[in-house]
């Protein structure tokens, strides 16, 4: 169990860790098993966040150049469907060098184009694979390789209750996790923390600032257009509350940089972007492309994604990405109404392989400025 907290609302809340982390738990100690023929009781990993792990391994099974062992999820004081789940891993020693990773039970399957992970790929995200590796590869003998399949007996029954049947993961449930901590916050919580944000750069002097609505924006401006950290600020789903937050507290410009998937929404007028709350990415592009002439053909096969990353490609292929830029526009003027002209507004979208689709004229014109800083 993690020993960490956070005070929201009053209340001591624990932290938990994602299924990443209980996938690289469960792989290192069974790699340490296969290894040693000796049991391991707890496993120690690094995160992404830079916390280190102590995870307890509840069950295991050793037997010759073999080892497969299980990590409870937790998610900590977080409501999740996950929480209380066994993950297992099972590692074969190999004699060439290399790390290869399976899906076994209750691991979903992706099925449909437009995920992070290629049609036919065990539902395993990056950031997980690599925190498996890392973790393996830092026990293996040099000369030495590993075969690692993931499984999670409840998967497949755990993953009726997410959004994997519609994404078309098929068979269980994904591994997934960008930092390896489940962060544990009600809703207004959250908000709370997000606005307390701006209230102290605000209360510096600062007039111009950068939304992102998590890591992947955080790292296109940090990373991409080299923009100073201090003024960038997460919005997680709650764009609208967020604008209305900067207009209150005095800033006066705001560049925004994210995901097509969550920014197209804006276009459409939508500014909490959790798909429980609105999800009509689908019907916004289909309805400024046929805006733009595209034959209903286009628009047709449009409605057979599931994600904008597959609608993207059809797009590009059709030579209709002057869209992009159209949804970049509309973005800006909606989230400039929402706060009644009271900010200046620019917006960036960019796709999954962090290429950049759409940049609004405020957006285009905001760079340059932000840049000079």
């Amino acid at each position: 169990m993690l020993d960490q907290y956070i005070l929201k609302d009053g209340k001591k809340m624990r932290y938990g860790y994602t299924t990443g982390s209980c996938a690289a738990a469960a792989s290192k100690a069974a790699t340490i098993m296969a290894l040693t023929k000796e049991k391991v009781d707890f496993i120690r990993i690094d995160t992404p966040k830079g916390w280190k792990l102590d995870i307890e391994v509840k069950e295991y099974h050793i037997e010759g150049n073999y080892a497969t062992c299980s990590v409870e999820k937790d998610g900590g004081d977080d409501p999740d469907n996950t929480h209380g789940i066994l993950i297992s891993a099972s590692v074969q020693i190999t004699d060439e060098a290399k790390i290869e990773i399976k899906g076994g039970i209750g691991v979903g399957v992706v099925t449909k184009p437009g995920l992070a992970i290629s049609p036919g790929n065990p539902a395993i995200n990056p950031v997980p694979l690599s925190m498996i590796k890392k973790e393996v590869s830092e026990i293996l003998p040099k000369g030495k390789g590993a075969i690692i399949t993931i499984s999670v007996p409840r998967g497949e029954e755990i993953a009726k209750k997410t959004f994997n049947p519609k994404l078309g993961i098929l068979g269980g449930i994904s591994i997934l996790g960008t930092s390896g901590i489940v962060v544990p916050m009600s809703e207004e919580a959250f908000k709370e923390s997000l606005a307390l944000e701006i209230k102290m750069i605000a209360q510096e002097g600062i007039e111009k600032l950068i939304l992102v609505p998590g890591n992947y924006g955080r790292d296109m401006a940090v990373d991409y257009y080299k923009f100073d950290k201090r003024y960038i600020v997460k919005t997680s789903n709650f764009i609208g509350y967020m604008l209305e937050q900067c207009a209150e507290h005095g800033i006066k410009k705001v560049c925004m940089i994210g995901h097509i998937g969550k920014f197209v929404k804006l276009a459409g007028g939508i500014f909490h972007t959790h798909s429980k709350i609105a999800d009509a990415r689908i019907e916004i592009l289909a309805a400024n492309l046929a805006l733009l002439g595209a034959p209903i053909t286009i628009i047709e096969s449009l409605f057979e994604c599931v994600t904008t990353e597959a609608a993207i490609e059809i797009i590009k292929e059709k030579g209709y990405e002057k869209v992009f830029e159209t949804l970049g526009e509309k973005a800006e003027k909606r989230c400039e109404s929402r706060v009644y002209d009271q900010l200046e507004v620019g917006i960036i979208m960019f796709s999954m392989d962090k290429k950049i689709l759409g940049v609004g004229p405020r957006g285009r014109k905001m760079l340059e400025e932000f840049k000079n800083a």
